[in-house]
């Protein structure tokens, strides 16, 4: 928690204020049993019988005691929710902000699932346990010193019966809560698990109902859901012992002092007043205790939490750029690999990408093409540093990719990726992304280039139109498409298809393949692609098969030299024919 306090900011006062009314409400609910023991003694006992102006007096004084605690009591509430949620906002910011800097490898470490689950129900957690901290930490030992100290002084010798409490209540929240935090660990890792299922399940239900796969998946998430439920009751059926055992030995401490206390009594030693008063303060001794043993295990229940908060958090980025020129520009579109290999993983044994060298000149077009796994978008995915090269270098105009910016970079390198990624927005939303500030023209010149326009044109809003999360309302080639079209408006030196138009007809690839060609002229353009029809055309061809590059040629060269790329023209042109 000391590591994430520095994230308080402005709440800062916030923070400091809460705990200073809680200590103004400690002294009025402190003071409030010594008027009532004045009132029992002097006013109802006292010599002379009952003294009810007295009585009224001290009344009123009590009054306005418990409405200046119940009001120092709402503001200590207010000023604490306000620092908590507030807290928990810059927490939220400061992990979104982190992962908006992960590299892919640092976001294959997490998933998607989990990563929502730190921001969303760990950070409840931390909220809730940071209130306590503010409030209940701060209340709790205030009104422990303060009515332990009335409680000596009224009678010193009751006051061993809860000083003997105090070790065993010690005691048995220390064994309680050394045993519950790992398996609130445990739990929040099923719940990642069911939010994967579910999040899985939302994404894909289009397929799942086209499969019929409904039962499976109730039965699944059932699975994961039972799972969560077993591990949170086998973490809560420790924390509940908690509130039996504390009451056992508070409610044992109570029947000892009224016992002990009713012998002074009749011995004289002690008046029905001080009795009635050393009963309020042993409630408030024994109150504090609780709160304190509350706050401790609520405490324990986010310590999980924010270990996983602080792991988003403290990620060693992968990839970074600290230091570099920031007035370093790409000045042309030319790209080379010079003995590059990369894997996923430092740890892992065998590379993605071996001995990889190859020189693209500013302009060029080229075509990368291989089977399936054979570690092409891994090869693209390293020019704009997407992924770091385990060994050599790869340069973007002469210069090595870590020494530029990444924004200066990532400006003149467009990538339509293979997963088409749309977000929930209009049309022309989507497509300004590549240029926030273009006119609407400038849009529909990108999306004619795309081939997008006509289908666009066709809807009732045109560019208006309202796309649903991750573009469901468009087909897979009407958004793989919208994806180029946001490319082109960046009008970058290096643009990156990767098999951007696998989802269109080959009529339609065509048209874009020609449409692209006087729309980047001049651009760097690496078409990555299943079909030779969508390659053929580009000025250099590389072979792919296995992380290595087989041969690279112009189509005509690589028909007479290269026998995969031979046999993939034959099946694909028989394919035609047929």
């Amino acid at each position: 928690m000391k590591k994430l306090l520095k994230l308080l900011g402005k709440y800062k006062k916030y923070a400091i204020l809460t705990p200073i009314f809680v200590f103004l409400e400690v002294v009025f609910d402190t003071v409030i049993p010594v008027i009532m023991g004045l009132i029992i003694d002097n006013g109802i006992n006292g010599p002379n019988g009952s003294d009810i102006p007295y009585v009224l007096k001290m009344g009123g004084i009590m009054i306005v005691l418990s409405l200046l605690a119940m009001l120092t009591g709402a503001l200590s509430g207010h000023f604490g929710a306000v620092a908590s949620t507030g807290f928990t906002k810059h927490i939220r910011i400061k992990m979104f902000n982190r992962i908006q800097d992960y590299s892919f490898a640092n976001i294959d470490k997490f998933s998607t699932a989990s990563l929502v689950t730190r921001l969303t129900n760990d950070n409840m957690q931390i909220r809730m346990a940071f209130m306590m901290m503010i409030r209940m930490l701060a209340r709790a030992p205030l009104l422990l010193i303060f009515s332990t100290f009335m409680v000596l002084k009224i009678n010193a010798s009751l006051a061993v019966v809860f000083l003997i409490a105090i070790p065993i209540l010690g005691t048995g929240l220390f064994l309680i809560s050394s045993k519950a935090h790992p398996r609130f660990k445990v739990m929040m890792r099923k719940i990642d698990a069911m939010n994967a299922d579910l999040q899985e399940n939302l994404v894909g239900i289009r397929v799942v109902k086209t499969f019929v796969r409904g039962e499976y998946e109730k039965a699944k998430f059932r699975k994961s859901s039972d799972g969560v439920r077993n591990q949170q009751r086998f973490a809560e059926k420790l924390v509940i012992l908690n509130n039996p055992f504390f009451e056992l030995v508070m409610y044992s401490c109570m029947i000892a002092i009224s016992w002990l206390g009713g012998q002074y009594m009749i011995s004289g030693d002690m008046t029905v007043g001080d009795f009635m008063t050393y009963i309020s303060y042993i409630r408030q001794v024994l109150f504090s205790l609780m709160l304190i043993s509350m706050s401790l295990m609520q405490i324990i229940i986010a310590q999980a939490s924010i270990d996983r908060v602080l792991e988003v958090i403290e990620e060693d980025l992968d990839i970074t750029d600290d230091g570099n020129d920031e007035k370093l520009l790409p000045t042309d579109g030319s790209i080379e690999f010079k003995n590059v290999n990369f894997k996923y993983f430092k740890t892992g044994k065998k590379n993605v990408l071996s001995d990889i060298n190859l020189k693209i000149e500013s302009g060029q077009t080229v075509g990368i093409i291989g089977g399936t796994g054979s570690a092409k978008s891994s090869l693209v995915q390293l020019i704009p540093r997407l992924y770091e090269v385990t060994e050599g270098e790869v340069l973007v105009g002469g210069v090595d990719v870590r020494k530029y910016k990444l924004d200066n970079l990532r400006k003149d390198v467009a990538m339509v990726l293979q997963k088409n990624v749309l977000f929930s927005g209009t049309i022309k939303e989507n497509i300004k992304w590549g240029k926030p500030d273009a006119t609407d023209e400038e849009v529909i010149e990108a999306c004619k280039a795309a081939q997008a326009d006509d289908f666009i044109s066709s809807f009732p809003n045109g560019y208006e139109t309202e796309l649903g999360q991750g573009g469901v309302n468009v087909s897979g080639g009407q958004q793989q498409r919208l994806c180029i079209a946001r490319a082109l408006m960046k009008k970058p030196k290096i643009i990156i298809l990767d098999d951007s138009t696998s989802a269109v007809d080959t009529d339609t690839d065509k048209r874009i393949r020609t449409a692209l060609k006087e729309k980047l002229a001049g651009m760097t353009t690496i078409i990555i692609a299943q079909r030779i029809a969508s390659v053929q055309d580009a000025d250099l061809i590389v072979v792919m098969d296995d992380g290595k590059i087989i041969e690279t040629g112009n189509h005509e060269s690589l028909l007479e030299s290269s026998e995969i790329y031979r046999d993939l023209y034959y099946s694909q042109l028989q394919g035609v024919e047929g």
